[in-house]
């Protein structure tokens, strides 16, 4: 599956699934998923490790990480999940995402910009934020 411009961080795509985000985030990250997109790795791994989700849940998940890239780990985003560990105080899971959307040259959909706004190069939107 190609790679689309936006790499949806692990509690966007949380809140989306629930659909609590404001209307005018919904419609966006509709036109999102509507368009392609990506996921990292990790943020697979943090979806589906929550001990109790129900089948509705699960199948939710199912269909949002089969429609999207999973991007998994390789040496480019190592080296760049080093650089951002060593230069800012980031937990390992959003260093790890930041490099990918950094190596991909995507867009980070993400509730928690305080975890990545020091990140420099990074572009950041949270679906919060978005007015009509």
């Amino acid at each position: 599956m190609e790679t689309a411009g936006y790499l949806i961080d692990t509690n966007a795509g949380i809140d989306y699934l629930g659909e609590v985000i404001p209307n005018p985030g919904l419609l966006f990250m509709d036109k999102v998923i509507d368009n392609g997109y990506s996921i990292s790795v990790i943020s697979r791994i943090e979806l589906y490790s929550y001990g109790k989700l129900s089948e509705t849940e699960k199948t939710a998940l199912d269909i949002f990480t089969s429609q999207s890239s999973v991007l998994n780990m390789n040496e480019d985003i190592v080296e760049k999940t080093i650089e951002i560990r060593k230069a800012f105080r980031t937990k390992l899971p959003d260093a790890i995402i930041a490099a990918t959307a950094l190596v991909y040259n995507l867009t980070l959909v993400t509730h928690n910009i305080s975890d990545f706004r020091n990140i420099l190069g990074i572009s950041l939107v949270n679906p919060y934020d978005i007015k009509e």
